[in-house]
């Protein structure tokens, strides 16, 4: 099959995990295979996805073969697929504007950005690239927080008429209007702020839901998050987190039976740890009634490898936006937005999502 052409904003953590997952699944096969949602969509596999251009503003990362920038501090992440070849793509200067947070420069070089003393491209330059590249659809993974450098990209996509993937907590995808401008391009989009395959979003909702189907009544929660990795350590500024916490706690609001006033639930990024580097630790209680109003609650600890787990959901986020680039398909992709994203256009539960996205696949949904 053809490889489905991919650009990168932000070569992160989570993006070098995305692109040694592409690399770590081409010698398997569907009988060997671990951790994929899905092996097959459609006939396109993990390693039918390449990169063709990349944008990045760290000083370790501009210049550099995607092959090196990919294990390039800041970057903590497990390297799971050490021997990567070189790709013979270039890491692009983007643009900086709101993408780095001004408390960052505050610590050591190895856990923050060291912004490149390259000059910063515009966006005539960065359309130039991604159409010069063949790419077919743009994934962004900007740091939380960076909704003006996030609209910008958005905005490039839309100019050199190529999809639009957004794994950040910036309300694009879900914002009617935004979605109206890829829907009147002709080009899909899937958003916004990617879940992790087994992680605390996810593992909430499922609880929550839970819940609800046993009759239980919730009365109260909190979801308590702590990391060592620079999306941690950006999260410091708390200005910086509106989004983030409204998509999280979104993604939990939308499968209760009845919603919780905003004092009795609590959801998002707590503390920066430097020694976890990419482990996330998630604290949850959840506290309700069952029978006769007697009362019960739930503790839960969850520790994960944060970037390899949404990693995960993005490889079939780009694959089902093939499908709809084959399909002739614009505008929001409803089905596996809902099943891979925080805040999606429309929240469905888990279960429903899951079995829509396979209807997407099988060409049985339009979108």
């Amino acid at each position: 099959m053809d490889k489905i052409k991919i650009a990168v904003v932000g070569l992160g953590n989570c993006a070098s995990s995305l692109i040694q997952g592409i690399n770590y699944y081409a010698d398997k096969t569907e009988e060997d295979v671990d951790g994929l949602m899905h092996w097959s969509i459609d006939g396109y596999k993990p390693s039918d996805i390449e990169v063709v251009a990349a944008f990045d503003i760290d000083a370790r990362k501009v210049g550099k073969d995607v092959s090196e920038a990919i294990y390039a501090k800041p970057n903590c992440t497990t390297i799971f697929y050490p021997d990567m070849d070189k790709t013979n793509v270039t890491v692009t200067m983007g643009k900086v504007l709101d993408g780095v947070a001004p408390h960052m420069k505050e610590y050591k070089d190895d856990s923050t950005f060291i912004i490149s003393e390259e000059p910063e491209n515009g966006k005539d330059e960065i359309v130039k690239v991604l159409k010069e590249s063949g790419a077919e659809m743009l994934v962004n993974y900007l740091p939380v927080g960076s909704d003006e450098a996030g609209k910008f990209y958005a905005d490039c996509a839309l100019e050199a008429g190529i999809a639009f993937i957004n794994c950040v907590p910036i309300f694009i995808v879900s914002d009617p209007e935004y979605e109206a401008k890829f829907r009147d391009a002709g080009i899909p989009c899937v958003g916004d702020d990617i879940k992790a395959q087994i992680g605390a979003t996810i593992t909430h909702r499922t609880l929550a839901s839970l819940f609800a189907d046993r009759g239980v009544k919730l009365d109260r929660t909190y979801q308590l998050n702590t990391g060592g990795n620079t999306d941690f350590l950006n999260m410091l500024n708390h200005d910086r987190l509106a989004s983030k916490r409204e998509s999280k706690t979104e993604a939990v609001q939308s499968v209760l039976a009845q919603r919780l006033d905003d004092d009795d639930i609590h959801i998002g990024p707590s503390d920066y740890v430097p020694w976890q580097k990419d482990n996330k630790l998630c604290f949850l209680r959840m506290e309700g009634r069952t029978f006769g109003d007697v009362p019960m609650n739930i503790e839960l600890r969850l520790s994960v490898e944060d970037s390899p787990n949404s990693a995960g959901c993005v490889i079939d986020a780009i694959r089902c936006c093939k499908l709809a680039l084959d399909r002739g398909i614009s505008g929001a992709l409803t089905s596996i937005s809902s099943y891979v994203m925080k805040h999606p256009p429309i929240q469905y539960p888990d279960d429903i999502a899951h079995d829509k996205v396979d209807e997407f696949i099988e060409g049985k949904l339009e979108r």
